[in-house]
């Protein structure tokens, strides 16, 4: 089976703090984790100048959607996903663990080897979201 630090965990490992450190540095954007939106500026705590979409060019029927969307994956959002995808590579890494200290002859065998299996397909899924990444194998995709 797998080896619990094969590389599509170190993988999505990396990644993961990669996003977690990024969260954190815009999370110091006024000291604050969460973002709001209010009429049609985004509001980023502590941030002085605010420039509007229309500004940028933004049409108006797409504004609401761009600053509702931006506001929903402030820092706090970001690092709770992290955490959650993190919680599915420790369970992937310690069904790994439980079955290679078991055997054919187990009763829970059959159940370990799907439930690794199943967590494998979990993390390549997690993985696709970086597949533009030039660590990233094409391999890895479900």
């Amino acid at each position: 089976m797998m080896d619990v630090m094969d590389d599509l965990v170190q993988f999505l490992r990396a990644r993961l703090d990669e996003d977690a450190e990024l969260a954190r540095q815009a999370e110091q954007v006024g000291g604050a984790p969460s973002w709001d939106r209010a009429a049609d500026v985004l509001l980023l705590p502590g941030l002085q100048t605010r420039r509007r979409l229309a500004d940028r060019g933004v049409p108006d029927a797409l504004q609401g959607a761009v600053e509702a969307h931006a506001a929903r994956h402030d820092p706090a959002r970001v690092l709770a996903e992290v955490d959650a995808k993190r919680e599915v590579v420790n369970a992937y890494e310690r069904m790994v663990a439980e079955f290679q200290d078991s055997g054919p002859a187990m009763v829970s065998y059959d159940r370990l080897v799907g439930s690794v299996s199943s967590l494998r397909t979990a993390l390549e899924f997690l993985a696709l979201p970086y597949a533009d990444h030039p660590d990233y194998r094409d391999t890895w995709r479900p």
